[in-house]
């Protein structure tokens, strides 16, 4: 079972940019290095999406509402991906969650990003 903790959401106003981190534990099979990793999130009353995904090359996809301002990037040492946010518009608002992709997928328990007007 793989664990997942996010930490770096909060409140920041448009135009801003926030950290979002993602430390991983636990039972990874054949090694964090070799699983994909992705963003997604849910913004109040709406439905949970994609938002970025790396791959164990490094190779990454965004959601078009996130190109040119969100950067996913992994650090395989420390068993952490990362999700730079800029240029923060209030429709990013949401809850932001961690995904380990595996033969299952591992959630984490999410963190508030709150982007104000």
């Amino acid at each position: 079972q793989v664990q997942l903790v996010e930490s770096g959401g909060g409140l920041v106003q448009a135009g801003g940019s926030l950290r979002l981190s993602c430390a991983a534990s636990g039972g990874v099979f054949g090694g964090f290095g070799n699983s994909d990793m992705a963003w997604y999130r849910q913004p109040p009353g709406k439905q949970r999406d994609s938002v970025a995904r790396i791959d164990r090359f490094g190779t990454t996809t965004y959601a078009d509402s996130v190109k040119g301002r969100f950067t996913i990037s992994r650090d395989n040492a420390k068993w952490t991906v990362y999700l730079q946010m800029n240029d923060l518009k209030p429709d990013d608002t949401g809850v932001y969650y961690c995904v380990h992709i595996g033969s299952t997928w591992s959630w984490g328990q999410g963190t508030q990003v709150t982007v104000s007007s």
